[in-house]
């Protein structure tokens, strides 16, 4: 009782404050993003035309111009939907990961998730299967990978437990990587092996409300145990032995938020295919504006994982003629972002 009215455990002084200016001016900002990506494109809408566009659909008035209205409707909203959920679930999985690891340069891919999903899609692509077909095997291969880590991990007792999680994340994901290059080798390369190249890239090009529709529901029920355990997360945070100390149930917590963290990852890369970056340097974004106390931190990086996937996006296809693939554009902005953070040397874990 009371738990609530006290600073989050790793928060600097002044924190508090801060979060009053912090949040609305991050809100703010990626509602100025969802606007821009709604008017910008290869057929450029003006403002009056979103709001009429809007206006029709929710009334059921008269339909504006049929042009407008299904470039809006069937392709920049989707896509919006799609970029917001992309980036939150990787941002706040790799905020996760981050904390329960006590480690800043884990992301969604140390247990494999991205690199088990992209062997799914690949086998689906390869076997000619629907796109409902492509996602759940995904998905499940997301699912699959992480599954085979914690069967690793569990069999090896004897070791610290975190590093043999991370150590059985990058084994899978190299075994993931490997089959799926095979299978690229195997493919027909006028038909199935450009597809299979740009979905392990990333894209947004064929989403769809369908799509964002199915992934969400999963991608909740991973936001879940996040939200109901955050007070918990800080404690892990401090350590095992002090997490013990306190009488929490270290390996059961840890392995709740793995399988929530993983359930968001999977649920978007089933639909968006492998998107590196944002996991990892989002939270430190986030970390630096509002300090490593988790019930902050999560939401924080949510926003801001959101705003920078749909700010990412928006320039994939607004950038040349030829849409851009979401993993090139990350890598370029992600890379020189982590040197400056790393070179800053600021801490962040104290």
């Amino acid at each position: 009782m009371g738990e609530r009215s006290h600073p989050s455990i790793g928060d600097r002084p002044g924190t508090g404050r801060r979060m009053f200016t912090i949040f609305p001016v991050l809100a703010a900002v990626l509602l100025v993003l969802v606007g821009t990506a709604a008017l910008v494109g290869a057929y450029p809408l003006d403002f009056g035309d979103v709001l009429a566009v809007l206006r029709a659909a929710l009334t059921g008035g008269p339909a504006p111009d049929g042009q407008s209205m299904s470039v809006l409707l069937s392709i920049r909203l989707p896509r919006i939907a799609a970029a917001l959920v992309l980036g939150a679930c990787l941002a706040s999985a790799g905020t996760v990961y981050q904390q329960i690891f006590r480690n800043p340069l884990v992301s969604p891919d140390i247990l494999g998730v991205s690199a088990g999903a992209g062997l799914g899609a690949v086998a689906g692509i390869f076997l000619s299967l629907s796109v409902f077909g492509i996602q759940a095997l995904a998905f499940l291969g997301g699912l699959g990978a992480v599954g085979m880590v914690l069967l690793i991990a569990s069999a090896v007792r004897r070791q610290d437990s975190v590093l043999v999680l991370v150590l059985s994340g990058i084994v899978i994901g190299a075994l993931a990587g490997s089959v799926t290059s095979l299978i690229k080798v195997l493919a027909d390369p006028y038909d199935q092996l450009p597809a299979i190249t740009f979905w392990l890239l990333g894209s947004l090009a064929a989403v769809n409300l369908d799509d964002v529709a199915a992934a969400l529901p999963v991608a909740l029920l991973g936001l879940l145990p996040l939200v109901v355990l955050r007070w918990k997360v800080d404690i892990l945070s401090m350590g095992d032995e002090e997490a013990r100390s306190l009488g929490l149930d270290v390996k059961k917590t840890r392995l709740v938020l793995i399988a929530g963290a993983t359930l968001m990852t999977a649920a978007v890369v089933s639909f968006a295919g492998v998107v590196g970056w944002v996991g990892l340097i989002i939270p430190h974004l986030a970390r630096m504006l509002v300090g490593p106390g988790f019930v902050r931190l999560l939401p924080a990086a949510a926003l801001i994982g959101a705003a920078f996937m749909l700010a990412v996006d928006t320039l994939a296809r607004t950038v040349s003629s030829t849409e851009v693939p979401l993993g090139i554009i990350t890598s370029l902005i992600g890379a020189p972002i982590f040197v400056l953070l790393l070179a800053r040397g600021r801490r962040v874990w104290s």
